[in-house]
């Protein structure tokens, strides 16, 4: 099994429920195409990144992912710099977003994808917590520059939906999609 991405919480999640894999990042352009629906952006990126790895190897399953978090029809991606990072917190503090976060598998029996929508609320944030989050240096690779598997996790008022899919890859969905290209996943055998 191949993952397409570096992202180390990725790893962690897929070693969590018992999928050894390799990383091999795929290396693609993630911009939004104009009129492209944030949901077909997400999973698009997905499906290209897994593509982009197994077309390369021919031979192992690869997993292909992509989180993004949006609100006002706005994609909020990783912070440039400690500015852009304190004005997504505030635009996030005391609201709701959503975290679309898109998983496909990429095998010898096809793509097969899927897509977890989550409801996030924030508490209300001062500047000097955004401020002082973003010393800790943990936001700054993040998506909507928060990570709810850490300190960011006390911004968090509300829930509804997966906990894994916000932390970038949505696990229920991601045990489907492996068993559907004949992976067996713990607790399951392939088809």
């Amino acid at each position: 099994m191949i993952l397409a991405s570096a992202s180390p919480r990725r790893t962690e999640l897929l070693h969590q429920i018992g999928i050894p894999h390799q990383v091999m990042p795929a290396d693609i352009d993630e911009s939004r195409v104009p009129g492209e629906t944030l949901e077909d952006c997400v999973q698009r990126l997905a499906r290209v990144k897994a593509l982009q790895i197994q077309r390369r190897l021919q031979s192992l399953p690869v997993i292909g992912a992509d989180t993004v978090v949006t609100i006002d029809d706005a994609l909020l991606g990783k912070p440039r710099d400690r500015e852009d990072a304190i004005a997504m917190l505030q635009r996030l503090s005391g609201r709701s977003h959503q975290v679309l976060s898109a998983v496909a598998v990429a095998s010898d029996k096809g793509v097969h994808q899927a897509l977890s929508r989550s409801v996030v609320r924030f508490r209300a944030l001062s500047e000097q917590e955004c401020s002082e989050y973003w010393d800790s240096a943990e936001p700054r690779d993040k998506a909507g520059a928060y990570a709810i598997q850490g300190r960011g996790a006390v911004f968090i008022e509300y829930l509804s939906g997966s906990y894994s899919g916000v932390m970038g890859l949505p696990l229920y969905e991601t045990a489907q999609l492996l068993e559907a290209a004949g992976v067996a996943s713990p607790g399951r055998t392939p088809r």
